[in-house]
């Protein structure tokens, strides 16, 4: 019997369907997991995603292509492929895509983070993403990251350094300002945070009062501030806009301290919007899958894992990125502006 799904130099297939599933070129059905840039593109005919994630893909792929939605847990006949978007706790929107055909049924999860928001999936053949899948990636709870977070914060304020975090745009940045203690000082964050924090409070997220950089901002708040950035704006000239500062990356990568050492930030801090080890063989155990197919990441080391515990496991070579190390050249956030004049015209 013929896989549900086959790589295409577009991206992840569905022929009888006649759909891409997360393309890395423009097609002209695309059914997108979430809005990160290595998941959706623009340029695609007809968009479908999870109605919670429509502003931020919108945001993503700008105007023009229609987007269809679904609710959670509501399906859809595409060709005769049952389709169906199911949480994935990632970031605003971001889904697992389940099919059904003739019955088969394959799970693709997109990138996804095991917490309330998850759910887990029953299926035949799971495509599961692998960016931490390495023992040592193990998360601590959002309390504790939430709590070296403000701490941080006040010790710079002491120290006459304003404080700026490095987090991707979507999905980290508003996790921070979410957990972080308001009644420290105020928050600003960078053109390209803020364009997904209008995002999500026009989804009906409610977030904490958050501003724009000013242009030629220079120690914002008097330097009591908390300012988010993407990991692009490490090393540029627009940095400088804040004076003595602390700069500190959010990712995942933290846990490893050569990674820290090597972009020369003399603190970061372990949080993921991704799933941890234990994270990721919890929920794949729970698909009660016996096919799973690995993508990105420790893709093979987690394959292998898996074959030893009895499934029929191979990696996935996809284009799909999930969180990059931040001394990486590129990131998942490819579009944000490097330099001040850029991000002036962003409106920071």
């Amino acid at each position: 019997m013929a896989d549900l799904l086959e790589l295409t130099p577009q991206g992840l297939y569905c022929r009888e369907g006649d759909f891409h599933v997360d393309p890395w070129r423009g097609v002209p059905r695309a059914i997108v997991t979430h809005a990160h840039a290595d998941h959706a593109r623009p340029g695609c005919d007809r968009y479908l995603c999870a109605a919670r994630g429509t502003l931020v893909l919108r945001e993503r792929v700008g105007g023009g292509a229609p987007i269809d939605t679904l609710r959670w847990g509501e399906s859809l006949s595409i060709n005769g492929v049952k389709v169906s978007l199911h949480p994935s706790g990632h970031v605003l929107g971001a889904a697992q895509v389940r099919l059904e055909h003739r019955g088969r049924v394959w799970v693709v999860s997109g990138d996804y983070k095991v917490c309330d928001a998850f759910e887990p999936v029953a299926c035949d053949v799971f495509v599961t993403e692998s960016t931490f899948g390495l023992p040592i990636y193990r998360w601590a709870g959002p309390d504790r990251v939430a709590a070296e977070i403000n701490a941080w914060w006040r010790d710079n304020q002491a120290a006459g350094r304003t404080s700026v975090i490095l987090a991707y745009a979507l999905g980290k940045g508003q996790r921070i300002a979410a957990i972080v203690d308001p009644a420290i000082g105020p928050i600003v964050a960078h053109g390209a945070v803020m364009k997904m924090v209008r995002a999500y409070r026009d989804s009906g997220v409610r977030l904490p009062p958050i501003d724009g950089v000013p242009p030629r901002a220079r120690r914002v708040g008097d330097g009591r501030a908390l300012v988010i950035a993407p990991p692009s704006v490490a090393g540029s000239r627009w940095l400088r806009l804040f004076g003595e500062a602390s700069v500190a990356p959010a990712s995942g990568w933290m846990t490893v301290r050569g990674i820290r050492r090597r972009r020369g930030c003399e603190r970061g801090f372990v949080l993921s919007d991704h799933a941890d080890f234990p994270g990721l063989l919890g929920a794949i155990e729970a698909t009660r899958a016996r096919r799973v197919l690995v993508t990105h990441g420790a893709s093979e080391s987690l394959a292998r894992l898996l074959c030893e515990r009895g499934l029929d496991a191979a990696p996935l070579a996809t284009r799909f990125t999930g969180e990059r190390p931040p001394d990486d050249a590129t990131d998942d956030e490819a579009d944000e502006p490097h330099d001040v004049r850029a991000a002036v015209e962003e409106g920071v």
